[in-house]
């Protein structure tokens, strides 16, 4: 099999054939399998034998992708040297560090790292262009997003801050410690603003209370604008289309 073969391969076009897609299930299946041990306290030896096999699958996509660089990159020779450090290529090395778990268990949580392999193989769902256009349109509102996503940082900073310092360090009811530290503050102003209420924290003194509802009232508008948002700029994009 020559090298443009291999290309078309693992590089899916817009017009693909049944081998790309074989590819790619394959390669969604190694990338699963390589999660199976987050899902265990303990460890098993068959753990070790798939993360083997799942490595060695990951070896062999990254060197086939490197050594086809040049045809899926219009022949340029250069792409040799500069495919390593896209951030694709950059996504499937990191993929692999997690055998070094083998050796060093703090390498471990770079098994997440391999769910990003997963953009390459989007377009099997035919997905891929309705995530192009959804991060068009933040780029797009890049502005009023960043507006309100400062707006609720403050006001969580805010809330916390006076939270921490009106409650009593005792709960008068349970006996139990209000707020461990004032990033237990910051906990409950973000489930409180974004309306989640766990209920695990809750303020006991009167301005307590009027923070937490003002900050439920507030939250709505918060999650509601750039709902509002990227809803009507994606309308207006489909109907351009």
């Amino acid at each position: 099999m020559n090298r443009q073969k291999i290309a078309n391969i693992i590089d899916r076009k817009s017009h693909s054939n049944w081998i790309n897609t074989v590819y790619d299930w394959f390669m969604i299946l190694a990338i699963l399998v390589s999660l199976i041990p987050l899902m265990f306290m303990e460890t098993h030896k068959l753990f070790w034998f798939t993360e083997m096999a799942s490595t060695i699958v990951f070896i062999v996509d990254y060197l086939l992708r490197w050594g086809t660089a040049d045809i899926r990159k219009n022949n340029h020779k250069i792409a040799f040297v500069t495919y390593p450090f896209s951030p694709m290529a950059i996504i499937d090395l990191l993929s692999i560090l997690p055998a070094i778990t083998l050796l060093n268990p703090a390498f471990k949580l770079f098994r997440f790292v391999r769910l990003l392999r997963l953009t390459r193989v989007l377009k099997i769902f035919g997905i891929s262009s309705k995530v192009r256009l959804f991060m068009s349109i933040l780029y797009k509102e890049r502005q009023v997003l960043s507006s309100v996503l400062i707006l609720a940082l403050l006001y969580i900073f805010v809330t916390a801050l006076i939270l921490f310092n009106v409650e009593p360090h005792v709960n008068p009811y349970t006996g139990q410690q209000t707020f461990h530290s004032f990033f237990d503050a910051l906990y409950w102003a973000t489930v409180t603003l974004t309306t989640v209420g766990y209920g695990d924290m809750c303020p006991v003194t009167d301005i307590g209370r009027l923070v937490s509802m003002l900050s439920s009232l507030f939250g709505i508008a918060i999650i509601a604008l750039p709902s509002g948002v990227i809803t009507a700029r994606y309308l207006d994009e489909l109907r351009k289309k």
